[in-house]
């Protein structure tokens, strides 16, 4: 039986869904690398909410998500933009989230690491948005889970240059208390955040980032990379102290980064690794036997699959994550905080199910062709 999808020009055409998905199984924590899935949240369907009001999350969907992906092998980057932290998602429901997937990780085993930002905060001072840090930072430890100190929209409005980013930087790293993972997040992700780091020029923004990690190798564990340029990311894993390591945040190139060279490789968080996990897992479990080919030979193929998702605007990427979890079963409802369901077009969201369904994504594909089938009928496509 075929569906009939929208193509690029609004088109109709046929597609014929696969019958069986591919066959994976949950295990155990991998050996080679450590891989973190960023986690999109799920929100409650049912909730009496505009788009300015806070978010309303389904925490029972939302934590079993999170077990999905621990079960697998995987951990977990919590509150980070896949979670749709500043797009829908603010500080207070990003605290609350925080702390129950901390217990959760507890009670799982499950491997956690949680952002910490200032977006308690539109806009402020230096010191404003120091004290935002510190204030998240404190939640962030007190959970228990491992810090990753995102990039602040706020400390990007305020700096005057590279020395206010060494300072703030300086200054959250000595009081941390265990080493924390650095996130450079690029504009394109988040224009707000153009120029950081002191420059647009991305030599001398890199500059200063290495001068940061120079100034303090014991509280780095590492540092997360989103800028899709595989080059250089490998030239700046390359120039990284001993003992810091590289988490891949390049949805375009994450097969061979991980892979590695000769030189060294990349660990990863990825927002494509939520719906890719198991998958995913699967595949650095063959990484970890020393087999880069078979590696490369079960995730190459979902590169295509993770470029759509995150083409430009890419920072709307969440939508087609949240689309693929609701086809896959983890969720009852096509519902975004924000309303952000509705920013992709319906040939971007028919050509990720497409891809997703050929991938073999889907546990049970009938259903996730029966509730695309439902998703077309609500733009006026009948079968």
């Amino acid at each position: 039986m075929t569906i009939r999808l929208p193509d690029a020009t609004g088109a109709l055409r046929a597609y014929e869904p696969r019958r069986e998905p591919v066959a994976v199984t949950p295990g155990a924590a991998f050996t080679s690398r450590t891989v973190f899935s960023a986690a999109h949240v799920v929100a409650d369907p049912f909730a009496d909410v505009s788009p300015d009001s806070p978010a309303a999350v389904d925490w029972d969907a939302t934590l079993a998500f999170r077990r999905h992906l621990w079960s697998h092998g995987l951990g977990v980057a919590e509150a980070m933009d896949t979670a749709q932290r500043g797009m829908g998602l603010d500080w207070a429901g990003a605290a609350e989230l925080i702390r129950r997937s901390a217990a959760e990780a507890r009670a799982a085993g499950g491997r956690i690491a949680c952002g910490v930002g200032t977006d308690q905060l539109a806009a402020g001072t230096l010191d404003e948005v120091r004290a935002a840090y510190e204030e998240q930072l404190a939640v962030v430890e007190e959970s228990g889970a491992q810090p990753i100190l995102m990039a602040s929209r706020a400390l990007a409005a305020a700096a005057r240059g590279p020395e206010d980013y060494l300072e703030v930087y300086g200054h959250l790293l000595r009081q941390s208390a265990e080493p924390v993972i650095l996130h450079w997040l690029g504009p394109m992700f988040d224009p707000a955040l153009e120029g950081y780091w002191g420059s647009s020029d991305l030599d001398a923004a890199t500059d200063t980032f290495l001068e940061v990690i120079a100034a303090h190798p014991d509280k780095v564990d590492g540092i997360k990379v989103s800028l899709l340029d595989a080059q250089r990311e490998i030239d700046l894993r390359r120039r990284l102290p001993q003992g810091v390591r590289c988490y891949t945040g390049d949805d375009f190139n994450y097969p061979e980064l991980i892979a590695g060279d000769e030189k060294g490789f990349s660990h990863a968080l990825l927002g494509i690794f939520d719906p890719l996990g198991p998958l995913a897992a699967e595949a650095v479990r063959v990484l970890d036997t020393g087999d880069a080919k078979g590696f490369r030979e079960l995730l190459d193929p979902t590169v295509e699959l993770s470029r759509h998702l995150f083409q430009p605007p890419t920072r709307f990427y969440k939508t087609g994550v949240v689309l693929l979890a609701w086809l896959a079963g983890h969720q009852d409802h096509f519902t975004m905080v924000g309303g952000l369901q509705s920013a992709r077009s319906l040939p971007h969201l028919a050509r990720a199910y497409e891809l997703a369904d050929g991938l073999g994504l889907f546990p049970d594909p009938g259903r996730a062709e029966e509730r695309m089938r439902n998703l077309l009928s609500t733009y006026g496509v009948n079968q």
